[in-house]
């Protein structure tokens, strides 16, 4: 399967389809019954109590978990049983709540390595790609869409924890993803570089990328957000437009509540 093949590019089309998915660790249930569809271009945002099972549904996307039962479809592609790095060449990309680059590796490096991944070829940390290479320009290209082309030489530990989570996106776009999972993007990002993060996530989805997002900062989820999905003790509450959840007396007292 080649990645060009399995990214159908018309409006409207399902791009990550979900169905029945459950998930838990011994006896106990973390997640059940979870049906969710995105379409190609929209942007979803995945809200819930602490402990509702946001982050464990974005693990069992993007492959870090494998489910008991039900399905994960990409771009029409069962990929249930798949590793996720056989998911991120069917075009899906993720970011984590924790930081996932190589510290002691440049900017650039870092955005290198997931394009070379994707393109197909040797992994080296050693090597000194040759100038020019595919995977190279398009680290660089990465690098620039998200204002950090001036850092590209910068080692990632020098970084502000806003700029390590744009070349999160970055690395994660360097792969050319359809799909976008973002977990938590903000998470530690603080108020004056929340903003231009923001306006970046924007501008990927307004480039025709599918985003799904858990994020805790309803004034963003609200802002950005086609569709909210709110999940509540491991199963989702409701999916509608953000005016419809926001007005739905289930998800306050979901959120009152404070259980999951």
């Amino acid at each position: 399967m080649t990645q060009t093949s399995s990214k159908p590019g018309g409006a409207g089309d399902t791009v990550l389809a979900v169905t029945g998915l459950g998930w838990g660790v011994g006896g106990l249930v973390i997640l059940e019954g979870i049906d969710l569809s995105v379409a190609s271009g929209e942007f979803v945002s995945v809200i819930g109590p602490n402990g509702a099972g946001k982050t464990s549904l974005i693990n069992l996307i993007s492959g870090v978990y494998r489910p008991r039962h039900g399905s994960v479809e990409i771009f029409g592609h069962d990929v249930t049983g798949l590793r996720p790095a056989d998911r991120t060449r069917l075009g899906l990309g993720r970011t984590f709540q924790t930081s996932s680059l190589f510290p002691g590796l440049s900017v650039v490096e870092n955005a290198r390595l997931a394009a070379q991944a994707e393109i197909g070829g040797s992994l080296n940390f050693v090597s000194v790609p040759e100038p020019g290479d595919a995977a190279s320009l398009r680290a660089l290209e990465s690098l620039e869409r998200v204002g950090l082309l001036d850092r590209a030489d910068a080692l990632v530990g020098e970084l502000s924890h806003g700029d390590k989570r744009k070349l999160e996106l970055a690395v994660v776009l360097s792969a050319k993803p359809g799909v976008l999972l973002l977990d938590e993007p903000t998470a530690g990002v603080s108020v004056e570089e929340t903003g231009p993060l923001v306006e970046l996530i924007q501008s990927v989805h307004e480039n025709g990328t599918a985003i799904v997002m858990v994020e805790h900062r309803m004034e963003f989820v609200v802002d950005v957000s086609q569709r909210i999905a709110v999940m509540h003790e491991g199963r989702l509450l409701t999916v509608g437009q953000p005016s419809e959840v926001m007005a739905d007396a289930r998800v306050r007292t979901a959120y009152l509540g404070g259980g999951g």
